[in-house]
């Protein structure tokens, strides 16, 4: 191993040892690079190592960031972001739980099923974490612990189905995956429907289960309402605003009408179309909301230029040829190196977030994907779901903790985080069947776009 390799070796070690310490990480990424770039600079003037950089990269850093922030793909992220935001503030997700929950609720296991069909609604129309877990947990939690749910099955319903508008498009993780991975946004929304959508079945298909297997453990509604038309047709508009928007930013990428840069637009529009119709769009509202998703933006910005320094440091120092011969050199084939990277992306999920996984590890492991002939779409999918994993994951698992900012008394961390161990088991049995069953991400977007 030379000089550069070892330093880069070190550098990896040293991002995840810094990650523990909370420190924004942009600048984590950006000062390990200034760092790196220096002591590969002393070490080949006053000692006469070999070193493979110089202080050239950081001029190439600069012309690095605007390549990104030129890149129409990223500019979809601020419009869905405000989309999202807009959505949480509309008051779309109590109509849908009331509609539901009394449709569903004297069937055993019904209310936590209404939470998961409100949760999988949320994420095609909203896609951030945070916002669907605080909402699921503020709206459905004490609807189904006053139904005398089990508090374990309860909360890890609210986390599980929370997660997925990390993966159900339109989502902003996938918008920046496909940006690192240099892939069609449109491809990867497509390609991740079917995934996201089958964990939400096969949540649904375990609750139903517990429902018959532990009754006392989601016991039918002790409410029971007459179901007649007007419960039907209150349902009906509950819905609709929801699908409207699913279908505007969706059905647009998939017919054609649309670019997701354009379809990011086309929601974020629609996102106003809906408030005004709710009477929710008042000036303080629409402040609040563009302050906060200017706010996200440029987090996620930030840490997507502390990034780029990173990797250009690390590539420069060798570390990809690294990570690309210690991957090839396993002693299995290229199907166990994908499971050995999937593997290692779920470990790595228990101590690092879904931002730094996709900004740093994805784009290191997906040039070895490529020169194994998989489907990059299928690879990225598979991704994502153990990227899912890490926001149910402790020690730091982030759906956990906006759960546990919200819950109400009784239930604590312990409770949360044994609720979530069926889920995980879950998430994982769907990864298994996208893995054998690569179809359930590569048939739609072949059909979309004559794809592979």
């Amino acid at each position: 191993m030379s000089g550069s390799e070892i330093l880069a070796l070190m550098m990896m070690v040293g991002f995840i040892g810094l990650v523990f310490t909370g420190f924004p990480i942009a600048w984590i990424l950006g000062g390990l690079a200034a760092i790196f770039t220096a002591l590969a600079i002393v070490l080949e003037v006053d000692f006469n190592v070999p070193m493979s950089i110089d202080w050239y990269y950081s001029s190439m850093t600069i012309d690095r960031i605007w390549d990104v922030m030129e890149n129409w793909v990223m500019v979809a992220l601020p419009m869905f972001i405000f989309m999202g935001i807009l959505l949480d503030r509309s008051g779309i997700a109590r109509d849908l739980l009331t509609g539901f929950a009394r449709l569903l609720g004297p069937i055993r296991g019904g209310l936590a099923i209404t939470v998961t069909i409100i949760g999988v609604l949320l994420a095609a129309s909203t896609g951030i974490i945070g916002a669907s877990v605080v909402l699921l947990g503020l709206l459905g939690l004490p609807v189904m612990l006053e139904n005398k749910y089990d508090k374990h099955l309860a909360s890890g319903t609210v986390c599980a189905v929370g997660t997925l508008g990390i993966l159900i498009p339109p989502s902003i993780m996938l918008v920046v995956m496909a940006d690192r991975m240099a892939m069609s946004v449109g491809d990867l929304f497509l390609g991740a429907l079917f995934p996201g959508m089958l964990l939400g079945g096969l949540y649904i298909l375990y609750l139903l289960g517990v429902g018959i297997f532990r009754p006392e453990d989601a016991p039918a509604s002790e409410r029971r309402e007459a179901i007649d038309l007007r419960a039907v047709w209150d349902l009906i508009k509950a819905i609709v605003p929801a699908a409207f928007l699913i279908l505007a930013v969706l059905g647009s990428i998939f017919f054609g009408f649309a670019t997701p840069t354009e379809a990011a637009g086309v929601g974020a529009f629609g996102a106003l179309v809906l408030a005004a119709a709710k009477r929710v769009l008042t000036r303080k509202v629409l402040a609040d909301v563009v302050e906060e998703t200017s706010r996200t933006t440029a987090f996620i910005f930030g840490a997507i230029i502390g990034a780029v320094c990173f990797t250009l440091v690390l590539r420069g120092l060798g570390g990809d040829e690294l990570i690309e011969r210690s991957l090839l050199s396993l002693p299995f084939g290229p199907t166990g190196i994908i499971i050995c990277i999937l593997i290692a992306t779920f470990i790595l999920g228990f101590f690092l977030d879904w931002l730094e996984l996709t900004l740093i590890i994805l784009p290191l492991v997906g040039p070895v994907v490529a020169g194994l002939d998989f489907d990059p779409v299928w690879f990225t999918v598979m991704f994502a779901v153990c990227l899912q994993t890490s926001f149910l994951t402790p020690p730091v698992g982030g759906a956990l903790f906006y759960l546990n900012g919200i819950a109400p008394e009784g239930i604590d961390l312990p409770i949360i985080y044994r609720g979530m161990v069926p889920f995980i088991v879950i998430q994982l049995i769907g990864l298994v069947i996208i893995f054998y069953w690569d179809g359930i991400a590569t048939w739609l977007p072949a059909q979309a776009y004559g794809g592979p």
